[in-house]
């Protein structure tokens, strides 16, 4: 047998034995490792897979956060199940126990780790902004911007801010700017605004639906117990439609901004400004915190009341008053320590 002969016979040998490895491999690979779990730096490993990523990437970017295999081995496997076209962009993690079967399944399947955010109702929107800033994983896109800048950003140009944002638990994927959340909260709060307005009660002394939010953000404001709200709201009405000042000490404090230290004074109820309701009648200009759905459900819908007047009587609970009598006495028993 010639030397080229033989040559020949041993390449060709050598390759089937390469071919049989190779399809030992992948057989591995597609029906026993894929099914085993991975081994992890850390209990759970994260990953943010950006838009356009390549399935080499992807792999990389998985080993390099801590899972604990070589990345080539996750991008054959991405590349023999077929789906590696089919992988989106988003963030993900993977516990202790997670297989590259599942791995991959989180990835086509856009099972993203998702957080969340609660944002109260009756904070105002600096309350809001720094629950965002601090919100966990969430890209704070609008930190230094002013709030018309803002307001812009999240196609709202012109709208001033405050009230405009529908309180609710916001979950998002991390990564995500706090701009897309805004958004959401944004849009409900208009849904929610015009549902509330177009099942108005007859005659309210309400020019819009603005207006109605801006009385919204004050009953909110105003509210110890929820079931005072409806209350409130009619007292607020009964105001506003005889031309009486609404005389409420949260538009007051609104109006101080950063100068109010928690002690509401008699000269600050004194002293004019656009929000005092002490010294200027009707609505102030825009809203003073972010109402909740059943404050804007009794802002359009009053419980029916001849009150004028409520106080606080300091267990939560308000006592109503149908004339300025009654409510000196009220006054005098609730805040002041006297008897009725």
């Amino acid at each position: 047998m010639s030397a080229r002969r033989f040559g020949f016979r041993t390449l060709l040998i050598l390759l089937l034995l390469l071919a049989v490895v190779a399809g030992g491999a992948a057989y591995w690979l597609g029906s026993r490792w894929v099914d085993q779990p991975l081994p992890l730096a850390r209990a759970t490993v994260d990953v943010t897979v950006p838009p356009g990523s390549s399935a080499r990437k992807v792999a990389q970017a998985w080993a390099d956060a801590g899972v604990q295999v070589p990345a080539e081995w996750l991008f054959y496997w991405f590349r023999l199940s077929g789906d590696a076209a089919r992988m989106r962009a988003g963030s993900y993690s993977v516990s202790t126990g997670a297989t590259p079967r599942i791995l991959l399944r989180k990835m086509v399947d856009g099972e993203e780790t998702m957080e969340q955010v609660r944002l109260i109702e009756g904070w105002t929107m600096r309350q809001w902004r720094e629950a965002l800033a601090q919100a966990p994983h969430l890209q704070p896109t609008t930190a230094k911007m002013s709030d018309d800048e803002l307001m812009a950003a999240i196609g709202a140009p012109g709208v001033k801010p405050e009230g405009r944002f529908f309180p609710d638990t916001y979950r998002y994927g991390r990564g995500v700017s706090d701009v897309s959340v805004l958004k959401r909260a944004y849009a409900q709060m208009q849904l929610r605004l015009a549902s509330a307005w177009a099942g108005r009660m007859a005659d309210l002394p309400l020019k819009s639906a603005d207006e109605a939010l801006t009385l919204a953000s004050i009953v909110e404001k105003e509210t110890g117990r929820p079931q005072d709200r409806g209350l409130i709201a009619g007292v607020f009405i009964n105001r506003l439609r005889i031309g009486m000042p609404l005389q409420t000490d949260p538009t007051v404090i609104y109006g101080l901004g950063a100068s109010f230290d928690g002690n509401l004074r008699k000269r600050d109820l004194q002293t004019d400004t656009p929000f005092n309701t002490y010294t200027r009648r009707g609505l102030p200009p825009t809203p003073i915190a972010m109402p909740g759905a059943d404050a804007l459900a009794v802002a359009v819908q009053p419980q029916a009341t001849a009150a004028l007047y409520f106080v606080a009587r300091g267990d939560g609970t308000s006592a109503f008053s149908e004339n300025l009598g009654q409510h000196n006495r009220a006054v005098n028993t609730y805040q002041r320590g006297g008897t009725p």
